[in-house]
């Protein structure tokens, strides 16, 4: 191991000192990626040498994600303790279903879900989860909503119609789950939106009392905080008063966004977030984790168990099921996503997470007043999101993201809603300062400039 930890620190001091000196790489093309680097498997082993050198190339020409000429998309940058947490993590190798192979890590997961729980203002019995993303957060959310509300389909399939709703700019993992899951695509009604991107209680309430009037089963609500495009936060609070009203489950997706419960300044932004029966957020998007950590969180813990749970004496053979991971996840072999979060978390403490997600905030306000006082630029988004959306003198924006990727200049994305097109900056990089803000719409004005006869 002391030789593939020598290549492996030669090959990341020179993988960092080229983000510096070229922070945006020239793609390799995809149809050609097989001639342009030795990826291919054979029946014979390569020499030391010749794997050094393929591994050089794959991990050179790999796109850079931890630049400040990064803004693709909902993650980004690289902080050091979180990235110490997930190399440890690799080394120790422990699956987190048992405390018997997991020790200290299942401490440390119970920690992270405890504190989160503290800070929304959960009840004592609440409980959750660490998962590999938002899809699968939101997935179990369903689930423990399925099961709650037609406690039979886990032992006899389907003996009833169930109903979800979700706003028209959410996530495309709740579809998708609805499928996993049996309910179906066609049972989730998507919801109205406003101009800002926001769920409309009074559709959803409507679209509610019509499928009871027709003798459907209404049994779980989706809620996003930060929408895909705008950044946009649904008015959970009010959702919640409906849920209420009929006794459905309320899940707040806050993949994206929902790290805001770590601000004092911004938390406003998911009120009612405590009265709601479930809640995730990705630490590998706003706080700036490695790939990937999502942190599930639910008012009564029972429903955890309810859906996930199933006796397994050959796995749980010592002590008690709060310190058997497995008993309350969707996978039995699991990666300890945990450790590199709670390196995270240790090393700055609450109060340096609150920073980080200020920092969110603030950096979306310098865009905001950048595109606003300059006349080249049309804006598109809105106040207190980190998403930042925009065109600049009315070229396809799909068009000029395309080819700044294309020239090695920025890796940046676009988004629509509703008739716009346009391009779309998120400030989720922790790494990032006013100066690579302001840099970033330097680059495109210098490249409109350079490039005038592409455009």
């Amino acid at each position: 191991m002391k030789r593939e930890l020598a290549l492996f620190q030669k090959l990341t001091t020179e993988f960092l000192t080229k983000e510096i000196d070229e922070p945006v790489i020239t793609p390799l093309q995809a149809e050609s990626l097989w001639k342009d680097i030795n990826i291919s498997l054979q029946s014979e082993g390569v020499s030391e040498e010749e794997f050094e050198k393929i591994l050089r190339d794959v991990v050179l020409n790999t796109p850079r994600t931890a630049t400040n000429k990064f803004f693709n998309q909902l993650f980004g940058g690289r902080n050091p303790k979180a990235t110490l947490g997930d190399l440890l993590a690799v080394i120790l190798n422990n699956s987190m279903y048992t405390y018997k192979v997991a020790g200290p890590q299942v401490g440390i997961e119970i920690e992270i879900i405890n504190r989160v729980c503290e800070i929304i203002n959960y009840p004592k019995q609440s409980g959750g989860t660490i998962t590999s993303g938002g899809s699968v957060s939101n997935l179990i959310a369903m689930l423990m909503a399925r099961d709650k509300a037609s406690p039979e389909v886990r032992y006899k399939s389907f003996q009833e119609k169930l109903i979800g709703y979700t706003s028209e700019a959410s996530h495309y993992s709740i579809k998708k789950n609805a499928a996993i899951c049996g309910v179906g695509t066609e049972q989730i009604r998507k919801i109205a939106i406003d101009e800002k991107g926001l769920l409309i209680p009074e559709a959803l309430e409507e679209a509610i009392q019509k499928d009871i009037t027709n003798n459907q089963k209404p049994f779980f609500i989706n809620a996003t905080a930060g929408t895909t495009v705008l950044g946009a936060f649904d008015p959970v609070e009010e959702i919640i008063k409906i849920a209420k009203k009929y006794n459905i489950w309320v899940h707040v997706d806050g993949a994206y966004c929902g790290s805001v419960i770590f601000s004092n300044k911004y938390k406003h932004l998911i009120n009612g977030l405590e009265k709601a029966d479930s809640f995730n957020f990705n630490a590998h998007k706003m706080i700036g984790t490695p790939l990937t950590c999502s942190v599930l969180v639910t008012r009564d813990k029972k429903y955890l168990y309810d859906s996930l749970s199933m006796e397994a004496d050959y796995l749980y053979q010592t002590d008690g099921d709060d310190f058997n991971l497995g008993k309350t996840s969707l996978q039995c072999g699991r990666r300890n996503n945990a450790l590199k979060f709670w390196t995270l978390w240790k090393s700055v403490g609450t109060k340096g997470l609150e920073t980080i997600v200020d920092n969110q905030f603030m950096l979306a306000d310098v865009a905001r007043d950048y595109l606003k006082n300059h006349p080249n630029y049309t804006f598109y988004s809105y106040d207190e999101s980190v998403s930042v959306c925009f065109n600049y003198k009315n070229i396809p924006a799909d068009k000029l993201c395309t080819l700044l990727y294309e020239y090695a200049e920025l890796v940046i994305g676009c988004g629509t809603f509703r008739e716009n097109t346009f391009i779309r900056l998120v400030t989720v990089n922790p790494a990032n300062y006013k100066e690579d803000i302001i840099d970033l719409f330097k680059t495109i004005e210098n490249f409109v400039e350079k490039k005038k006869n592409l455009l």
